[in-house]
Parts: structure tokens; C-alpha cells; sequence
């Protein structure tokens, strides 16, 4: 009797352990996709940031010429 329910309790172990590792599968597909979804959305947030800094116009770019045409007036005047 004994040798028995010594194979029935192995084989109850070994179903836990096989359900406990498909649970624990499961968790980590769960993980693994939500880092996924974050991957995409960043991704796409990236790539229309790029989009948007390549459209857009540089309003600086001018700004700092008409500076630097200023500042040399500037100096220019006082040598004289």
C-alpha cells in the first residue's frame, strides 16, 4: 500500500509542479508584453519627435545671426 500512494503522491507533485510552471509562464508573458507595448509606444513617440524637429522651422538659427551681425557692429564702432 504504501509503494502506492508513494507513486500517487509523486504523480500529485509533479501535476502542481507542471501547473506552477505554466502559471509562471503566463506571468511572464504578461511582462513581456507590456515591455512590448511600452518598446512601440516609445518607438512612435521617438520617431514623431524626429519627424517634428526635421518640419519645424529654426527660429533661433536667425535670431543668432542678427546677434552676432550686432555684436561686431558693436565693436567695430569702438575702435574707431
Amino acid at each position: 500500500m504504501s509503494l502506492n500512494n508513494l507513486l500517487q503522491n509523486e504523480k500529485i507533485e509533479d501535476l502542481l509542479a507542471a501547473l506552477k510552471k505554466k502559471e509562471d509562464e503566463k506571468e511572464k508573458n504578461t511582462v513581456l508584453w507590456v515591455l512590448a507595448i511600452i518598446g512601440a509606444v516609445a518607438a512612435v513617440a521617438g520617431i514623431a519627435f524626429a519627424v517634428y524637429r526635421f518640419f519645424a522651422p529654426d527660429y533661433l538659427e536667425d535670431f543668432e545671426e542678427d546677434f552676432d551681425d550686432d555684436f561686431d557692429d558693436y565693436f567695430e564702432d569702438e575702435e574707431e
